[in-house]
Order: C-alpha cells, then sequence, then structure tokens
C-alpha cells in the first residue's frame, strides 16, 4: 500500500519491549519496571527483549516487500538489510559486523539487536533495530531477567559488557550518529521524506487498543 520505507523513531518513556515468542514472566520482573516506570510491550516479531529509555536508544524499521529478499535465509537476510548500517559505523570510526543470527557487534561488544516479521500472504517484510546509543546498564539488569546462569556477580559483570553504547565508541551526539545512519541509507538507496498519513495513525490507535496494548497479548503465552 506504501513504498518500502525507512523509519527512525522516538521513544516518549522507558520501556521494554519482549519479542513475540518470549514469556513475559521468564523476561521481565515487574516490581523493578514499576518502580522504575517501564511500560512492557510485545512486538510481533521474534527475537529477545529489548531495554529502551529515551535519548538512550536509536530505533528503525525497514519495511518492504519480500521479494528483495527472496532466496536468502533469514540470517543472509538480516545482514543484508542492514548492510548499509555496517556501512554508516565504518564511516564513524567502528568496525563492526553482523553476529548471526540477527546481532550487530564490534570487538568492545555488542551494539545492536534486529528483529523480523514476514507477512505469510502479505507479500511484506517488517525488519527492526534497535541500537543502544546510551546505556543505564544496573536499572537493564534490575528490569530484565538475565537468567540463573548470570546471577554471579562474574555473570552481571559479563552481561553489563556484552552491551557497547555507540555513545562511547564514536564520540559523536545521539542526533549526529542517526543523521549519518540516515546519510548512509540515502547515499546508498536513495530516499523520498514521507509521514504517517492520518488514515495509518489511527489504524495504529485501534490497533493498539484493541490487541496490542491489552495485557492480555503481552501477557500471552506464545
Amino acid at each position: 500500500r506504501r513504498a518500502p520505507t525507512l523509519r527512525v523513531w522516538e521513544w516518549a518513556s522507558p520501556a521494554v519491549v519482549i519479542g513475540s515468542f518470549q514469556s513475559l514472566r521468564n523476561e521481565v520482573d515487574p516490581v523493578a519496571a514499576e518502580r522504575h516506570g517501564v511500560t512492557v510491550v510485545r512486538r510481533i516479531s521474534g527475537g529477545g527483549a529489548m531495554f529502551i529509555e529515551p535519548g538512550n536508544t536509536i530505533t528503525y524499521s525497514l519495511s518492504v516487500p519480500d521479494a528483495l529478499v527472496q532466496g536468502l535465509t533469514f540470517a543472509d537476510s538480516y545482514a543484508y538489510l542492514d548492510d548499509w548500517v555496517l556501512g554508516a559505523l565504518g564511516d564513524m570510526g567502528i568496525k563492526a559486523w553482523y553476529q548471526p543470527l540477527n546481532d550487530i557487534a564490534t570487538e568492545a561488544g555488542k551494539i545492536a539487536g534486529a528483529a523480523q516479521k514476514r507477512v505469510v500472504g502479505g507479500g511484506a517484510v517488517l525488519h527492526h533495530v534497535t541500537m543502544a546509543y546510551d546505556i543505564d546498564a544496573d536499572k537493564m539488569l534490575e528490569v530484565l531477567r538475565i537468567g540463573k546462569e548470570k546471577l554471579s556477580d562474574k555473570g552481571t559483570r559479563s552481561a553489563k559488557k556484552r552491551v557497547d553504547p555507540l555513545r562511547r565508541q564514536t564520540g559523536l551526539a545521539r542526533e549526529a550518529v542517526i543523521e549519518r545512519m540516515i546519510g548512509s541509507f540515502r547515499g546508498r538507496y536513495g530516499l523520498t521524506e514521507g509521514k504517517v498519513t492520518d488514515e495509518e495513525m489511527a489504524r495504529a490507535r485501534d490497533l493498539a487498543g484493541t490487541k496490542f496494548g491489552t495485557a492480555e497479548w503481552t501477557a500471552r503465552v506464545p
């Protein structure tokens, strides 16, 4: 219904976004989430839990025809759809690579995680990525359940170390990182400015109210 779209969006408040196939009980500490004012939601794509704070996160999505990834495995399609990001990071002095299945990593640690949804019968692919610009690792570890094997001091330090934010690696302001990323995409593929239409926004609000914003959806057992 619309042209292939790159969308970069902002967050108004803290959130944890869990994957479509994850268990809410296994992934999130509800007491800690409430204490820190973190809203928990579930997305339609797979992948792991993402800890989000406004100003600390860069999030973008690509909605494209499935013909673009036809013949590619899931692993190959992740790397293919994010190759422009690796180029942008390289231009900022960061040597990054795709770590199967869906992580963007550097020698210092993970900086991003991707998720994907292929719409059966719809001919479309939704691919989206959460990047750590900065991170409050202590708060993240309170809100997310990191598994019994990581509950030791050593394990907690390891979990903190696994994510290395772009702010430290680039020394650039968040807005500058986003501008360079968009510039990289525009240089490769071209871009035309667009916006969410009133009809799309109305449909989104309706879906949030009747499905994606409900406790039944968020707490459903996959």
